[in-house]
């Protein structure tokens, strides 16, 4: 089980929480005072998660809604920012500044050190990104709590890196280090998966196997468990975890896979250049398109060199709409705005329908259909890895498919309903159980929370 090390000092007063810091939606646990352990924090308004996304607001004179002023730290550049459904709602609404969504999918890569502009020549760095998010959970839940909060349980994923130890440890200590630099002094992980077998425990009145399926933006997940009433009590259930497993394939990369099936071909992704001196056309280039498919690779397209090197390839173009409509939708960075096209195209054909991707704001009239059929084609290879994943984390556990009573579903991504049958498919004598799919995973950790600090207050 995963846990850090340099506790707070024994026996100082304080408070705890726990933080589910998710790819997509995040949100945050405080002791609620009541029959209950924990409760969530409404975040913005009476919603219990936020969306894990920041604005930074570039011009001082016209800042939207909710703009929060920043802390003052000593740095020589702070921008105001804000926070959830006000920063997509900034970033539609078409206010100068920078969006940063999906921040979590940089821990463990080589850009989490690196600093990216943000506008008007001011740049941060990805950590400090995570950071000052951290900061807004941490600050609202002190508000709604009534007391400093100095211990934390971080959910994690079970990879944050798949096959790479190295690069999965360093994510976690850069995500403990945002965490200390936010003020909590005493921090613990906990396998997302495990916390939402947590929350499904308190439900059950008898013992079983689950398979917990936490599959959210970025990761799916999923964990063997040992469960039941007798259970939870138990501080130390290590001995109840059978096997964890995982792979970096999500909702994120759902969108990833629409973009490029069904929006990036009107932009060029596919089609080929002229033919020079009779030998064959060359495909176009096709990097550019696979970074505005990838939520925290887009604003990388939009860096001046960038944007000078696309401009001088129109003659890779045997179409020069292609190249035309690309250029519009780099120089009015409509990036994001694309990929949430993305996203809301495979969420209407989740249930097997169909819909038309409105995309006049690159060309009057342009538009491209999207059915279940074409979803089915675009994920294939992504549904296929997450069910190969759930059934080696069976094997792993040492139990056979037949010995899991229940299959836990939980997770953003868990609305698709292609997704949930292809994996009850794999496991046809279990029963599906559905979590809330963005909440379950804080109420758990909520729960381990309390088990590890309410003997220490």
């Amino acid at each position: 089980m995963p846990a850090s090390s340099r506790p707070s000092t024994p026996g100082a007063a304080q408070g705890f929480c726990a933080i589910d810091f998710g790819t997509s939606n995040s949100a945050i646990a405080i002791p609620s005072g009541g029959d209950q352990p924990m409760r969530l924090v409404p975040l913005e308004g009476e919603h219990l998660t936020m969306p894990t996304a920041v604005f930074y607001c570039t011009d001082a004179d016209d800042l939207p809604p909710g703009a929060v002023q920043p802390r003052s730290t000593g740095r020589q550049l702070e921008l105001p920012r804000t926070f959830g459904r006000a920063a997509m709602k900034a970033y539609v609404d078409g206010y100068e500044g920078r969006l940063m969504r999906s921040m979590k999918s940089v821990l463990g890569s080589g850009l989490i050190d690196q600093t990216t502009e943000i506008g008007g020549g001011m740049g941060v760095k990805y950590l400090d990104i995570i950071t000052t998010y951290l900061r807004h959970l941490k600050d609202g839940a002190e508000k709604a709590g009534g007391q400093p909060l100095r211990q934390v349980v971080m959910g994690r994923p079970v990879f944050f890196v798949d096959e790479d130890p190295v690069r999965d440890a360093q994510a976690q200590a850069s995500l403990e280090q945002a965490a200390r630099a936010v003020g909590f002094d005493d921090v613990a992980f906990q396998f997302e998966p495990i916390a939402a077998a947590f929350d499904h425990e308190r439900h059950l009145d008898h013992e079983e196997l689950v398979l917990v399926a936490d599959i959210g933006g970025g990761t799916s997940d999923f964990s063997v468990v040992r469960v039941g009433p007798s259970r939870r009590a138990v501080l130390d259930r290590r001995s109840d975890i059978l096997a964890n497993h995982g792979v970096h394939v999500a909702g994120t990369d759902f969108d990833r896979r629409v973009s490029l099936a069904a929006i990036m071909p009107t932009l060029g992704l596919g089609a080929h250049g002229p033919s020079v001196l009779g030998q064959p056309p060359k495909p176009v280039p096709s990097k550019v398109y696979h970074d505005l498919s990838t939520w925290h690779l887009i604003n990388t397209v939009y860096a001046p060199p960038r944007v000078a090197e696309l401009q001088a390839m129109d003659d890779f173009y045997a179409n020069p709409v292609h190249h035309q409509r690309l250029m519009k939708v780099v120089r009015q960075r409509l990036g994001h705005a694309l990929i949430g096209q993305a996203e809301g195209a495979k969420i209407a054909v989740a249930d097997g329908g169909h819909t038309d991707i409105d995309l006049q704001a690159i060309e009057a009239a342009l538009h491209q259909p999207f059915d279940d059929a074409a979803a089915a084609q675009a994920l294939a290879d992504d549904l296929a890895r997450i069910q190969r994943c759930a059934l080696e984390t069976v094997q792993m556990a040492g139990v056979q498919p037949s010995d899991i009573g229940a299959l836990y579903f939980t997770g953003g991504s868990t609305g698709l309903k292609r997704l949930t049958d292809a994996l009850a498919a794999t496991l046809p004598s279990a029963r599906s159980v559905r979590g809330d799919r963005l909440a379950s995973v804080a109420a758990g950790l909520g729960l381990d929370a309390a088990r590890r600090f309410q003997h220490k207050r």
